[in-house]
């Protein structure tokens, strides 16, 4: 396996990492927060758009639009039960299930 970060990119001068080169750790939710927001900055994104939070809601409303069953996103994102991560699945489908799209508007 290789790491999808680098290589990626046909013209990256960098070669692929191997997966294993890579160590596993937990990060806490300030650290993730920290992170992402450093590589929205240098994305030339607004870092105060984006917070940790984010990572987790736009993972529950891309796996519902794919069909994951509710149980599934609440067991990855650690939601005890499903009235928010309806919240979120809601949202997500918002443009796309409404009778405006239905007849072509």
């Amino acid at each position: 396996m290789l790491c999808m970060a680098r290589g990626a990119n046909r013209r990256s001068k960098n070669p692929p990492i191997p997966l294993a080169s890579f160590q596993v750790v937990e990060m806490r939710t300030r650290e993730v927060t920290l992170a992402l927001k450093r590589h929205a900055t240098r994305a030339g994104l607004d870092p105060g758009e984006l917070a940790g939070h984010s990572l987790r809601a736009g993972l529950a409303t891309s796996a519902a639009a794919a069909g994951v069953p509710e149980r599934i996103i609440a067991n990855q994102t650690g939601h005890k039960g499903t009235a928010m991560l309806r919240r979120y699945i809601r949202e997500g489908s918002l443009f796309r299930e409404n009778a405006a799209s239905a007849v072509g508007l």
